[in-house]
């Protein structure tokens, strides 16, 4: 007993540093999970855990000759790393670049938007899904869009529904591309959008969804799609694509993720506390 003591009092007793080194190194983790979880890179990440596992075990049986092949593969691999997470790490570099600190704690926007353009928005997107005229239409919040502008057109108008039904009618020169709005501004029309990487997207989903996603993804931006085939509303964010939305429920989504009201995102502490209690949910559909 007076054993086990004397090797009790060997271990440090945590300090507050300590206890909040762990959280932001467990923040960090999280933030990187979320960030790559949805893409290809995730899979790779679980194949080059799988091989961690299979080194570990060749050296608790001594298996020198494949142990020694995997920590070659390994020592490579972390070079490799940087290329096949080139996509992920830019854009978490920009996410970073582009949001205020304090904003990952307390989970606030700062997007510009007002409850007028989302009325706006939603009646026109009623009349597409009806007409089943195609439409994307990118709400900007935190990341700056400006540098999308230069494959478009520069608008700059208030944002109305005839304004939105101009620029998406069918025939329409602007028609074909993305409408960038930022707060109450259609500001760029025609813009070209990066399309996503993620392989696992149903085959049905063609350019103007995948293109809503990779904007999604490359940024925070809310993005809204309406389907020309089929008149579907969806919105894209964080690399989730909502879909079938009726025109009550597009109003109530983009309300809560504009922050419009008092229904604001939850902070990454709560986040985290959701993901690790079981209750976070996938939010793709």
């Amino acid at each position: 007993m007076n054993s086990l003591r004397e090797y009790g009092s060997l271990i440090p007793k945590p300090t507050v540093m300590d206890i909040l080194d762990i959280l932001l190194v467990a923040c960090l983790f999280y933030w990187i999970f979320m960030l790559i979880r949805q893409t290809p890179a995730f899979r790779i990440l679980k194949s080059i855990g799988l091989i961690l596992v299979v080194f570990a075990l060749t050296r608790i049986l001594q298996m020198h000759a494949l142990n020694f092949v995997l920590n070659f593969v390994l020592e490579l691999g972390a070079f490799a790393l940087i290329i096949i997470f080139q996509p992920e790490l830019r854009r978490g570099l920009e996410h970073i670049g582009a949001r205020r600190f304090m904003e990952y704690f307390s989970g606030r926007d700062t997007s510009k938007q007002s409850e007028y353009v989302v009325e706006q928005l939603v009646l026109a997107c009623e009349k597409f899904s009806q007409s089943r005229t195609g439409a994307l239409i990118v709400l900007e919040r935190t990341t700056p869009l400006e540098h999308y502008f230069t494959n478009g057109t520069i608008i700059d108008a208030k944002v109305s529904e005839e304004l939105l039904a101009n620029i998406f009618f069918p025939k329409a020169a602007l028609h074909d591309g993305a409408l960038i709005i930022q707060g109450e501004r259609a500001a760029a029309a025609a813009c070209v959008l990066p399309l996503t990487e993620n392989s696992r997207l149903s085959s049905d989903l063609g350019t103007r969804h995948r293109a809503g996603i990779g904007m999604s993804e490359a940024t925070d931006a809310v993005v809204v799609i309406v389907s020309e085939e089929t008149g579907i509303i969806s919105v894209a964010v964080g690399g989730h694509l909502k879909r079938h939305l009726e025109p009550e429920t597009l109003q109530k989504l983009l309300i809560q993720e504009l922050g419009l009201r008092e229904e604001n995102q939850p902070n990454l502490l709560d986040r985290l506390k959701r993901h690790f209690t079981g209750e976070e949910k996938d939010h793709e559909k």
